[in-house]
């Protein structure tokens, strides 16, 4: 029970799911780029204005890029894919009394959002609901935690597995993410001893964020999926040390932080309740619009650093650090 689930999961989604922009053609010698980016107050209890085209501006180093659509994500083009992933080395008793927070969110979502729950463990994900429209049978989905390892326990590599295996199409794709964010797979890596060669190569527990980690982010970013996450803790020695925690924190925030999306926690203390955090995400999916702008394509397809950024007041864009912008000529 692996990622091949989610093709089904992904065909029976599709009688919901709405092209959101006409595909018009780039003008010569620049390349279409298309991003979803999300609006979000700076002030919470301030209003949140719509925003406009002219609103958002794209800037490459001193450059700033054509933009020329900004669509809301809103009644025909709501359509959302979104993705719960949970991680089965989480705490039982911490994480267990938040289930419910999750579920009534899950069932809270709009007809337009198709909801797929995967459990995380073994490098992967085991799919027990794939992509469907019917928000109770997805919440009813979604159980304790076996709160124990396996053979290979990495969430990077589980959100790697998953993004890889979902088929692209025109709609938004987001990732939920809910664990403590420490790769147990690579907790000890090698490296040669500061003292010299003839001391051999010296294993340290967790030197820095996984290394994982920043492949996740990029592959999210190459395929324009958006992750966020709820820190919550889990079982084991490193599920007590301070320094794996706050590593397993870093790196859900880097990835969250680099794919445009957010990550909820209370530093590395075990969360009260879900349902604040939940809150703001439901917020968040609510101000997201549909970016379209040109860029000068290489002879080769890539990432390209962009900063996207509003002068609107109480307005602040949450969007990938980096775009994959097509091939000249593509």
């Amino acid at each position: 029970m692996r990622n091949y689930k989610l093709v089904l999961g992904l065909i029976l989604a599709l009688a919901i799911t709405v092209p959101v922009h006409s595909q018009q053609k780039a003008a010569p010698g620049m390349a279409q780029v298309h991003l979803v980016i999300t609006d979000t107050a700076l002030q919470a209890e301030s209003e949140l204005p719509t925003l406009r085209q002219d609103d958002v501006k794209v800037k490459q180093k001193k450059t700033f890029l054509q933009v020329t659509q900004l669509i809301p994500a809103q009644g025909d083009n709501a359509a959302l894919q979104l993705m719960i992933l949970i991680d089965d080395t989480l705490n039982t008793q911490a994480t267990g009394n938040n289930l419910n927070d999750l579920r009534e969110f899950v069932k809270a979502q709009l007809p337009s959002t198709v909801i797929g729950i995967g459990y995380m463990s073994n490098a992967g994900v085991n799919i027990v609901q794939n992509f469907t429209p019917d928000h109770e049978l997805a919440a009813k989905a979604i159980r304790l935690t076996r709160g124990a390892f396996s053979t290979a326990d990495s969430p990077y590599l589980s959100l790697i597995s998953l993004v890889k295996g979902w088929p692209q199409q025109n709609v938004r794709r987001e990732v939920l993410m809910v664990t403590d964010g420490i790769d147990r797979l690579r907790g000890e890596t090698p490296q040669p001893s500061r003292l010299g060669p003839n001391y051999g190569t010296v294993y340290h527990s967790m030197p820095s964020i996984s290394t994982d980690a920043t492949s996740a982010s990029e592959i999210s970013q190459r395929y324009n999926v958006i992750v966020h996450s709820i820190y919550s803790p889990g079982v084991g020695r490193a599920g007590r040390s301070s320094w794996d925690l706050q590593l397993g924190l870093s790196g859900l925030t880097k990835i969250a932080e680099e794919t445009g999306g957010e990550c909820f926690s209370l530093g590395t203390s075990n969360p009260v309740s879900f349902k604040p955090y939940l809150e703001r995400l439901q917020k968040l999916l609510s101000n997201q619009y549909y970016l379209v702008f040109l860029a000068t394509p290489g002879k080769k397809a890539g990432f390209q650093r962009v900063n996207i950024q509003t002068e609107v007041s109480n307005s602040e864009i949450l969007a990938p650090d980096n775009a994959w912008v097509p091939a000249a000529g593509s």
